[in-house]
């Protein structure tokens, strides 16, 4: 274990090198600053070339690999959704005064990035970095519908006696979120909650996140419709800022 560990060291050393380095740095370079044997930096380095956290440039010199640039992008195309969303979300919160929030896909789950508090003294708790299972979300529901995060597989957890557990039930309320452009969850995740969402586009028109409204069953079951459109709206206007922010970003 100690090996293991001392390896680990080493290695993180020579990624901290070259990643805060102003340029790229040479193998003889390296092996200076660290004062390792030229047989420990070779292999190490090897190791995390083949893993994406370093690459060599033309010259020889070591540099920050794929892997930094794509958490790098994976960051600016946050950055840039929540840039381009805070309006949307505001006027969402002004006229329902539920909570609202955005989310995006993280592998198979669900990550809430951004939040705007109900102003009613009994609303939503906060969401953000809460795991909550996709198939009974609105935001979950979204992402399935249009293919940002792959369907479950059975068994569904149930939270309630509403949540949907079976995946031809769940691929048919798919099929509705496609065709009325936004997802309805009815008490599903808690009793006595619901919840609503829709997608939110990136420059490539694929969608990439989701915003949504919850709240208290009694106050917002019958404004299921007025709110889903309202979704829609915002979330196509977002879209639209974004497609905007990227196009100027690579041009």
């Amino acid at each position: 274990m100690a090996n293991g560990t001392q390896s680990i060291d080493r290695a993180a050393e020579l990624v901290s090198l070259v990643v805060r380095s102003e340029g790229p740095l040479t193998f003889t370079e390296l092996v200076e600053q660290t004062g390792l044997s030229r047989s420990t930096v070779s292999r190490l380095l090897q190791a995390l070339e083949r893993n994406g956290m370093l690459e060599r440039d033309a010259t020889g010199g070591y540099r920050g690999g794929a892997l930094f640039a794509h958490y790098a992008s994976r960051y600016d195309r946050v950055e840039t959704l929540l840039s381009a969303a805070q309006p949307g979300m505001e006027r969402i919160a002004e006229q329902t005064r539920e909570t609202v929030y955005l989310g995006v896909p993280r592998g198979g789950s669900v990550v809430q990035v951004a939040q705007i508090d109900s102003s009613f003294i009994l609303g939503a708790t906060n969401w953000v970095d809460v795991d909550v299972p996709p198939h009974c979300s609105a935001l979950g529901k979204v992402l399935f519908a249009f293919g940002a995060i792959p369907l479950p597989e059975e068994p569904l957890e149930p939270r309630t006696d509403k949540t949907i557990t079976e995946i031809p039930a769940l691929m048919s309320e798919l099929e509705a979120v496609r065709k009325q452009g936004y997802a309805i969850t009815h008490e599903e995740l808690e009793v006595g909650l619901d919840a609503l969402a829709a997608p939110v586009r990136g420059g490539d028109e694929l969608v990439h996140a989701a915003i949504g409204v919850s709240g208290p069953s009694f106050r917002i079951k019958d404004s299921h419709d007025e709110i889903g459109q309202l979704l829609v709206a915002e979330a196509e206007r977002i879209s639209a800022v974004i497609a905007r922010l990227v196009g100027s970003q690579t041009a």
